[in-house]
């Protein structure tokens, strides 16, 4: 093992042995995966110092962020996941649905403000028609031709494709012909069946989520990739899960990034109601700093870059896994709904100035990043300015209306959007 690495008396041998395997060019296996997501004490410690020391030879003094602004047009969706709070049935008082111009106006709005991407991701509305999708994007490159578009996780990617009578290959090239530069890699939960017919029956199998992502990565379509993780899922499951995103990466070459989502417990429908036996509140605090220590361990060499969720976690969190195994800090989101309707206390946007501050604290220099991790700047000085002047005021105006104040306003019923033309007009 590398020298910068101190091992105690008190880390056993067995772990000793599995974190020297990076580090001499070898893979972790699955079994061993397992092993270390269960590392308690000094064990623990060992594995997170050798994730941070792996996590070096990628990023030695930088930590990367995007400024970008999440748009979930549509809360109404026809699967009923058994984690999501933020799904509404049709009939719904609390269902919205954003018209596409709509969609452009908050995109541009963002633009203005500094943004290099949009994240378009929503539920799946009822009777939708497949050229939805495609027509968005139309829209946002014929009014922003130099915006990154990352849009359409898997399950919609399946969905559209099944909408429109077709190909998932033919609608990813539909998808890539309209604007499409990157997909996010959600939907993914934990690639294991049996977990998915617990908490999500009825929503997108394993083998179809490989099965579009890879198509994906063959389109040309780069992705990210994710875990939910702090349910009912095992030890076992993770590791299987970090491995199969490591094959199709040996594969493919397509992922940007992964990144560890903790379940939201709080409002989710499976733990409120109690519908899945064993569910848990989410992943404490030791569970987190493993799952991102073990996930540089096991991808290393193969997904370079690993993002802190602050949504989830927090920032305080969030800068704790910086220093066991995480590079990136996500983005500044600006309107997150997800994660805020399954009771996420942090917020639904992060100025850049808080996400450059978050970087600092822990004695690092912070980028702005593209999606697809080009540089954009590096901030070795806090400049005087460098958002645009109407920034603060446009934030400290709640310009970036919550999730709650969206699902509370009559400005977009999905009922009166059904009525007067409908999502599949």
């Amino acid at each position: 093992m590398v020298r910068t690495i101190e091992v105690t008396r008190e880390v056993t041998r067995e772990v000793t042995r599995i974190l020297e395997k990076p580090f001499e060019g070898r893979e972790v296996t699955v079994q061993e995966g397992e092993q270390l997501l269960q590392t308690q004490g000094e064990d623990l410690n060992a594995t997170i110092q050798a994730a941070d020391e792996l996590r070096r030879q990628v990023a030695p003094a930088q930590v990367t962020y995007v400024v970008n602004r999440n748009i979930n047009f549509t809360n109404v969706c026809v699967k009923r996941c058994g984690f999501c709070a933020f799904s509404r049935g049709h009939r719904a008082e609390e269902g919205y649905y954003l018209p596409i111009e709509e969609i452009v106006r908050r995109a541009v709005e963002a633009w203005n403000l500094g943004a290099t991407e949009v994240c378009i991701q929503a539920g799946l509305p009822p009777r939708m028609n497949g050229s939805l999708y495609l027509d968005i994007c139309r829209a946002l490159r014929a009014e922003l031709p130099h915006i990154h578009i990352h849009g359409f996780s898997p399950e919609e990617v399946l969905y559209g494709a099944e909408r429109s009578k077709c190909s998932v290959e033919e609608y990813l090239l539909a998808l890539k012909e309209a604007g499409v530069n990157s997909l996010p890699g959600t939907s993914a939960e934990i690639l294991n069946d049996r977990v998915r017919n617990l908490i999500s029956p009825g929503r997108i199998t394993t083998e179809d989520w490989k099965r579009v992502i890879r198509a994906a990565h063959t389109a040309g379509i780069p992705t990210s990739s994710t875990i939910m993780y702090g349910h009912v899922e095992t030890a076992r499951d993770c590791a299987e899960h970090i491995a199969l995103l490591r094959e199709i990466q040996k594969e493919t070459g397509g992922f940007t990034e992964f990144v560890p989502l903790s379940f939201i417990h709080s409002e989710a429908p499976m733990y409120l109601k109690s519908l899945v036996p064993g569910i848990r509140a989410g992943a404490a605090s030791d569970e987190v700093l493993r799952m991102y220590a073990v996930s540089r361990i096991m991808l290393h060499g193969r997904i370079e870059h690993i993002q802190a969720s602050w949504v989830k976690q927090g920032i305080a969190m969030a800068k704790a896994c910086l220093d066991a195994g995480a590079d990136d800090l996500g983005g500044t989101l600006m309107n997150e709904s997800i994660s805020t309707a399954a009771g996420a206390g942090h917020g639904h946007f992060m100025r850049p100035a808080d996400l450059r501050k978050a970087v600092r604290d822990v004695g690092r220099v912070p980028v702005q990043r593209t999606t697809t991790y080009g540089s954009v700047r590096v901030m070795e000085h806090e400049p005087e300015q460098v958002e645009p002047l109407d920034f603060d005021e446009m934030v400290g105006g709640n310009m970036f209306r919550s999730y709650h104040h969206l699902i509370a306003s009559d400005d977009f019923r999905f009922k009166t959007a059904l009525r007067n033309q409908g999502p599949d007009s």
